[in-house]
């Protein structure tokens, strides 16, 4: 009898662990595992570790944005940038974020250690406003060494150590977590993305729907009207993602969209992705979707076929226009 219960018990445990595995074959922990087990990279590229949302992988940076980190931010500056509208920049000209995971009420930063490293806090002292800016939106929080940061809007303000040139924006959306900061200390965004929630909210648009593209027929588009991608290297069975680190702010992750606000496109495989890196990303048919950061307005679908691996999706969720 315990022989026949023994078979049992184990038969039964097999039978869940093939249940746990199926739907998109997804292994939490290790999605982004290749075949040995290592990390995949990006196209190309050698294997880094996953950037833990810091966007510095092993190294935090080069002699440049990593050098003016103790630097007082001076006579802050807003540039206008096609992509992300109106953005903070220090007197040199090195554009200042802020961090998802932060809090604004009350100042609270959540970047010390390693993260301090690629994402120097900006000093609070020596900080005038912009021109034509609310100079009381510019405040302090006091961090862990007891160092007084400045704050936006209570947003505290970093500089990332991959800008080494002034104008660089590298660290918008790495990790999903890191924005250009816009004057208010909200994020940085075009007029374009700006109105897309409003919109959004006054049912203009659902989370994921439908657009007909004069060159490639129907694609799915976000809820600003954005082209909606699928990267050939990435997997669905398993759902692994081969976008990482720089690669992640070109091709910002798809955020979660409830089945219910979308419109026109297959559910079937429409699961949310937990990516390792912590950042939660919409699948189609099981393949993790991103958007492109150089598509400026909606319509645009300048991200098709780039480095004939990225490509709009269909309403089946299928690569639009690859080669067969």
């Amino acid at each position: 009898m315990s022989t026949w219960r023994s078979a049992s018990l184990a038969a039964a445990a097999a039978a869940v662990l093939a249940l746990t595995a199926t739907g998109c074959g997804q292994d939490k922990g290790s999605s982004y595992a290749g075949g040995n087990g290592q990390p995949v990279g990006n196209a190309g590229a050698a294997q880094q570790p996953v950037d833990n949302a810091y966007g510095a992988g092993g190294g935090y940076g080069q002699a440049g944005g990593a050098d003016s980190a103790a630097k007082p931010a001076g006579q802050l500056t807003v540039s206008d940038s096609k992509e992300l509208g109106k953005v903070v920049t220090d007197s040199a000209g090195f554009t200042l974020y802020r961090f998802d995971k932060d809090t604004a009420s009350p100042p609270k930063t959540n970047c010390e250690g390693d993260c301090a490293k690629a994402w120097p806090a900006v000093p609070a002292d020596g900080v005038s406003a912009a021109a034509g800016t609310d100079a009381s939106k510019l405040g302090s929080v006091t961090r862990a060494d007891g160092s007084k940061q400045l704050t936006i809007g209570g947003w505290p303000m970093y500089r990332y150590a991959k800008d080494t040139n002034p104008g660089d924006t590298n660290g918008q959306n790495v990790g999903g977590t890191w924005h250009a900061a816009a004057p208010d200390g909200k994020k940085a965004q075009a007029q374009a993305q700006a109105e897309a929630p409003a919109q959004a909210a006054a049912g203009a648009m659902p989370g994921l729907s439908v657009r007909k593209d004069a060159k490639l027929g129907d694609i799915i588009v976000d809820a600003r009207g954005m082209t909606v991608y699928r990267f050939k290297k990435d997997s669905a069975w398993p759902m692994k993602s081969a976008c990482t680190g720089a690669c992640l702010e070109k091709w910002p992750v798809v955020a979660p969209v409830e089945k219910n606000d979308t419109k026109g496109i297959a559910l079937k495989g429409f699961v949310t992705f937990d990516r390792p890196d912590g950042v939660k990303q919409q699948s189609i048919t099981c393949w993790p979707v991103y958007t492109f950061t150089g598509d400026s307005k909606p319509g645009d679908t300048n991200g098709q076929g780039a480095g004939g691996t990225w490509y709009a999706v269909s309403p089946e969720g299928k690569l639009v226009g690859a080669p067969k």
